[in-house]
């Protein structure tokens, strides 16, 4: 399957992909299996806490990078 996108949209997609340090094919990917084929969490509950907790976090769809939580960089 090809997908052809419009410079709008491929220029918004190449700089979340690079701001995330992945490639603009991966982040579309994993967009598209979230939207299509959900989101199952790899993380099973043990008990009603933990499955508490599980229900009120929320996929927030932002990683931070390593170097970002150096002791360093919390000061820029």
């Amino acid at each position: 399957m090809v997908i052809n996108l419009d410079p709008k949209l491929e220029a918004a997609l190449s700089e979340a992909a690079k701001s995330r340090g992945v490639a603009p094919e991966e982040l579309a990917l994993d967009v598209l299996r979230g939207h299509f084929l959900g989101t199952s969490s790899p993380v099973q509950p043990r008990d009603e806490w933990e499955r508490q907790l599980l229900g009120l976090a929320k996929n927030c769809g932002v990683s931070l990078l390593d170097w970002s939580l150096r002791r360093e960089a919390l000061y820029d």
